[in-house]
């Protein structure tokens, strides 16, 4: 089965002028249960649909099936998912060896900036740009059907 093994940081200060890309993501879920999410994304006009598994008790593994669909079929299933989005503006910046994805969120998560870095193993070490703060591997509140049901702007 395909793994996903990634670690979560919150971001602290500027990272933007690192980035050698960015696209932005709308997405939202058919199921967001904690055992298996159900995402429906569309990633600078193309269409995702993505099944997780529940994590490993690290936070750092768990089980990922993606595959890309047509883009107006992506549109069509968003507009069946559970109430709220997640919208957000993704900046791939390499540090080293690895991409980190770092997600400045808007809307109801506005103000939330999140990094992740996939790595081939759970212990394979990773650069740590200045920028990279606080990690959050792990933490269900930072994860992106979390934040669907209880947006960082009622955090406060």
């Amino acid at each position: 089965m395909p793994q996903e093994i990634e670690r979560k940081f919150l971001v602290k200060g500027e990272f933007k002028s690192e980035a050698f890309k960015s696209v932005h993501i709308t997405q939202g879920y058919l199921n967001s249960l904690p055992e298996r999410t159900v995402r429906v994304r569309i990633r600078d006009g193309q269409g995702f649909i993505t099944i997780k598994g529940k994590a490993d008790a690290t936070g750092v593994s768990r089980f990922e099936w993606e595959k890309e669909i047509a883009v107006d079929e992506a549109g069509e299933l968003l507009k069946m998912c559970e109430p709220g989005v997640i919208d957000k503006t993704r900046y791939l910046i390499k540090v080293g060896e690895r991409t980190f994805e770092v997600d400045e969120f808007h809307g109801d998560n506005d103000g939330l900036v999140m990094a992740e870095v996939e790595l081939p193993c759970e212990d394979a070490p990773f650069d740590r740009p200045q920028w990279l703060g606080k990690e959050v591997t792990g933490d269900s509140r930072y994860y992106n059907a979390m934040l669907v049901k209880n947006p960082f702007k009622n955090w406060k």
